[in-house]
């Protein structure tokens, strides 16, 4: 049986009703106290978290605050600066990586939501010393001027070729427009993707 709070001699009603709630209310005011900075500590953001993304082949593991984007966890903290920052906002298509062979925005992509995924960046798109046959297409082309963008235009055009939809200038065109040239080497950049995807129908038609 719990201890029964008594009145003290002398004492009123009032004052024995708020004793006997500061009384009960002191453990539970103490253990959210307590608990209070470990909450605070568990749901720091600025913490880092451990992940393991598969760059270009190989397992990197990393630990990164969770708001890093796939962007900056490239570039500051992998050293792989081929991935261009432009305009931060997904807009302009110059941070296009492969993840999981599919085109995307790495500015717009939290690291931490890819844990475990496989992301080809322009490094990783060449074979040792062989070119992709877009970057060897871009070359003869002469497809960029500055090459801010050409990494990202690169990897967006890999990634429109393993698509299979684009069979025409007007489908290249409609299906890379969301990676800006600001340098306007549109007609070389379509020149260039469409020598790669002409080689491969060639492949493809070629007999066996």
């Amino acid at each position: 049986m719990a201890d029964r709070i008594l009145p003290r001699p002398g004492s009123s009603r009032r004052q024995f009703l708020v004793a006997s709630a500061s009384s009960l209310a002191a453990p539970a005011l103490a253990e959210t106290l307590t608990a209070e900075p470990a909450r605070a500590q568990a749901a720091d953001p600025r913490a880092p978290l451990g992940m393991t993304l598969n760059i270009n082949g190989r397992d990197r593991r990393v630990a990164l605050d969770a708001r890093t984007t796939l962007l900056d966890a490239l570039r500051e903290h992998l050293a792989l600066t081929g991935t261009k920052k432009g305009c931060d906002h997904g807009q302009c298509g110059a941070c296009t990586v492969l993840l999981d062979g599919r085109r995307l925005n790495a500015c717009l992509t939290l690291a931490v939501m890819k844990d475990g995924a496989e992301v080809t960046t322009i490094e990783g798109l060449a074979q040792g010393s062989m070119l992709h046959a877009l970057q060897q297409a871009f070359i003869e082309h002469d497809a960029f001027q500055c090459g801010y963008c050409t990494p990202g235009q690169i990897c967006s055009a890999a990634g429109l070729i393993a698509e299979g939809r684009a069979r025409t200038p007007d489908e290249i065109r409609e299906l890379m427009s969301g990676n800006i040239c600001r340098c306007g080497a549109y007609p070389n950049i379509l020149a260039a993707i469409e020598q790669v995807l002409a080689g491969q129908r060639d492949q493809t038609e070629a007999p066996r």
